[in-house]
């Protein structure tokens, strides 16, 4: 008998987290949350999965931990939350606004602390996975224009060693995976006519089973994910 599982996945419209509510929802045991501010093309995008639940959810908005709760409220428990959302500025540095720099950490970075900090209330043994970026993991090869984006991602990583710390006596484990170039509609605007090496579907294959899997070995764990650089 399969495990019923509750998942999130947070930015579920396109790109790599389309990809992983496909992958999750083709088991039926599982009911797969799929946030995103673009609801009518997750709508069209799962229209045949009856266990995807869609919900309007805007990262970029000053109430995130209360749009978060109101969401999770109506479900008894939270198994698996997955941090994929994401926000691209592709700016040289002296041109970067407030705005800018404001945007990019509160999708990134603030959005993601705010949603945990919603989902905690339906967590008893669960596993968090944060999406970031081979940019943000130190060491790795650091592209121009990326200062907003990469910088946002990289406290992500910070972020998810502290949480590990702080909830190290729960059975709540939170993991971070770097991920390199998938070919996304987000990668197309960073790096025009690049081909990654890697499909989203192949990225998002990678992710599931770390998702449902990993916590069982490790938490706290920044994981570098990628073929190339970018």
């Amino acid at each position: 008998m399969e495990e019923k599982l509750t998942i999130v996945v947070v930015g579920a419209s396109r790109g790599i987290g389309k990809e992983i509510v496909n992958r999750l929802a083709s088991n039926s045991s599982y009911t797969i949350l799929a946030l995103s501010r673009n609801l009518d093309r997750m709508q069209n995008n799962f229209s045949s999965f009856k266990n995807v639940k869609c919900f309007s959810f805007d990262l970029s908005k000053n109430d995130v931990r209360e749009q978060a709760s109101h969401i999770f409220n109506s479900f008894k428990s939270i198994d698996i939350l997955i941090n994929n959302a994401g926000k691209l500025i592709n700016k040289p540095f002296v041109e970067l606004t407030s705005s800018d720099l404001s945007e990019c950490y509160q999708v990134n970075a603030i959005g993601v602390m705010q949603t945990v900090q919603a989902a905690l209330p339906k967590m008893e043994q669960a596993h968090i996975v944060n999406i970031s970026t081979i940019g943000g993991f130190q060491g790795s090869v650091k592209f121009p224009g990326l200062t907003a984006y990469s910088t946002s991602k990289a406290a992500v990583v910070s972020f998810t060693e502290l949480f590990a710390e702080e909830y190290k006596d729960t059975a709540i484990k939170m993991n971070c995976l770097c991920l390199g170039a998938a070919q996304t509609e987000m990668l197309e605007e960073a790096f025009p006519g690049y081909e990654a090496p890697i499909s989203a579907m192949k990225m998002a294959e990678y992710v599931v089973d770390f998702a449902l899997n990993a916590d069982q070995w490790m938490n706290g764990k920044i994981i570098p994910l990628s073929l190339s650089t970018p």
